[in-house]
């Protein structure tokens, strides 16, 4: 199976000027937990979690309606080519401890793929390794 096999389609992304507020009431109408974030070019910069909204804007006495999504865009970005197998998803998910990850077909963001695409595609063992690996020592 290959990431394009397991990803959601759709993935939409929020422009990196978009103000935290912009991208949370995004998030609520879209029922998701994280959003990508692209740049004026249309490639990926990053990836906002509702939990960077909470702990990064909010909890720090950032104005939500003035914090932009590219200043959240901070880190390496991890990401997957849309023809990368399960098992190369698998451990890049595992290595890097992520929950979601975006999917890159030809430059451009194409889906993503998170805990519940390995869920209902992967064998039980292959869950519970990732999950083990992720959830370990938090």
């Amino acid at each position: 199976m290959l990431a394009r096999d397991m990803m959601h389609d759709g993935a939409e992304c929020v422009g990196e000027h978009a103000s935290m507020q912009d991208v949370a009431v995004r998030m609520r109408d879209l029922d998701v937990g994280c959003m990508p974030i692209c740049g004026d070019d249309d490639k990926l910069h990053g990836i906002i979690t509702d939990r960077d909204i909470v702990l990064r804007c909010c909890a720090e006495g950032r104005d939500p309606a003035t914090m932009t999504a590219g200043e959240m865009a901070q880190g390496t970005l991890v990401w997957i080519s849309a023809d990368a197998t399960e098992d190369q998803v698998l451990a890049l998910m595992t290595r890097n401890r992520i929950k979601r990850l975006p999917v890159i077909d030809d430059g451009r963001l194409v889906g993503m793929i998170s805990e519940a695409d390995v869920a209902r595609h992967l064998s039980d063992d292959k869950v519970a390794q990732m999950a083990e690996a992720i959830y370990a020592d938090r």
